[in-house]
């Protein structure tokens, strides 16, 4: 007897959201089927990938990400080498200076920066603050009209500031707006409800969702993606149906496996090498748990992530 497969199209889709402008702009989401099935129904937007930078500059970082960057010492001329790095999408810029617990970098000297990095390219650009909820609130105000015209992503809203980051990046500005909440389904609808009470349209947001790195309470990150995607698609929820993107940078970087030293941990191998492996597997993990776009930052990470997004889409 022949085996007729089941179909797993849906009749509701994600929404599609596109940022950045002209030949460039990119859009997320739009799907009717789950994760990389594409032998349900075709993915019309494949996963996208966004190149972190940040206001610090490469001081910090690791070998390879240096040498990528060789030569640049604009913050313009480092965008415009993210911009152009093999398998890169978007460019983000994080404003990891602004933290008034570290550098307390002006909101008037994260301004400069945004519009100095915004003019220099022509990718999407996507804006991360620097996760003081106070200091976000007042930058992405400010960063929302400077950028205003060039569509970019505010990333992120949060329950604390949604009012004062949705309204001026999604309503005054016309930007996009990210909405982020702490791995929970529920926090996440319920963000989108807010926001969307606001007046904010829902075809212009966002969610990120939370993440950590690969190994580190990974499991509430899946389970919390699968459900969304499952209430977006099975049960049509409208409130839910936005496309994810996951900083998995800001994670994978920052665990013991990435930031111990060989002179320490010896046995661990390179550690370049295993910042690499970290970024790698949670961004491929994120995608097939239903993520629309990862950030992404060593060259190596985004040329792998980009091979396995052509392979399976």
């Amino acid at each position: 007897m022949p085996f007729t497969g089941k179909s797993g199209k849906f009749n509701a889709a994600i929404r599609t959201v596109e940022i950045g402008t002209g030949d460039k702009a990119v859009k997320l989401g739009g799907e009717n089927v789950l994760p990389f099935y594409t032998f349900d129904a075709p993915i019309e937007n494949a996963p996208k990938i966004g190149v972190l930078i940040t206001d610090m500059g490469l001081e910090n970082e690791v070998a390879g990400i240096k040498d990528y960057y060789a030569g640049a010492t604009t913050f313009a001329e480092i965008a415009k080498k993210a911009e152009e790095m093999p398998g890169a999408d978007f460019v983000v810029l994080r404003f990891e200076g602004a933290d008034p617990n570290g550098e307390n970098r002006s909101v008037e000297d994260c301004v400069a920066i945004a519009k100095e990095v915004g003019d220099a390219i022509t990718a999407p650009l996507v804006i991360e603050g620097c996760k003081n909820v106070e200091k976000d609130a007042e930058l992405f105000s400010k960063v929302a009209e400077a950028l205003q015209g060039k569509n970019v992503l505010i990333l992120s809203a949060r329950e604390e500031n949604y009012k004062a980051v949705a309204a001026a990046a999604g309503l005054a500005y016309g930007q996009k707006v990210g909405a982020e909440s702490a791995v929970d389904i529920n926090l996440a609808k319920q963000l989108n409800v807010l926001i969307g009470q606001l007046g904010v349209d829902q075809a212009n947001v966002v969610m990120n969702v939370g993440s950590a790195a690969a190994g580190y309470g990974f499991e509430y990150v899946v389970s919390t993606m699968d459900r969304v995607k499952a209430a977006a698609l099975a049960q049509g929820d409208v409130q839910l149906q936005m496309p994810i993107m996951t900083p998995v940078a800001d994670e994978a970087w920052n665990v013991k496996e990435a930031m111990a030293s060989e002179a320490d941990m010896p046995e661990w191998g390179s550690q370049e090498e295993r910042g690499i492996d970290m970024e790698v597997e949670t961004a491929a993990a994120v995608l097939a748990s239903g993520s629309n776009a990862v950030i992404l930052k060593h060259p190596t990470s985004v040329a792998t992530i980009s091979k396995l997004i052509k392979a399976l889409v």
